[in-house]
């Protein structure tokens, strides 16, 4: 089946992240870099958005699961991420998921962790 990239980059996205004592209390930013592979079922129609997948959906389920609640390990999130956008859009048939700390390290641009996966 032919499916149509859909991509997001670099939500920035205040977050509770990190297992660290100042991460514990400080919210920080998270930039969020995503693709998602959705099922082409019919033709676009240029005058309805329900004919596509709505990518403003996508982009409130990212930061819905991000900004809710505290999460320890970034590795935990982009499994939360990834499980958000499986579960709720049936049509994606690939996820692929970036999430970085940019303020992690001063010695570097970031820090983070992706996943990708596919039905």
């Amino acid at each position: 089946m032919p499916t149509r990239r859909i991509f997001i980059k670099n939500l920035i996205v205040d977050a509770s992240i990190g297992i660290l004592d100042h991460e514990l209390t400080q919210r920080q930013p998270l930039h969020i870099d995503a693709e998602f592979d959705a099922a082409i079922t019919q033709t676009v129609d240029d005058t309805d958005i329900a004919s596509v997948l709505d990518y403003r959906l996508l982009r409130q389920a990212l930061i819905e699961v991000s900004a809710s609640h505290h999460t320890n390990l970034l590795e935990t999130l982009v499994e939360q991420l990834a499980d958000r956008i499986q579960n709720e859009f049936p049509a994606i048939e690939r996820v692929k998921i970036r999430v970085s700390k940019p303020q992690a390290f001063p010695d570097c641009d970031a820090v983070g962790i992706e996943i990708e996966r596919s039905r």
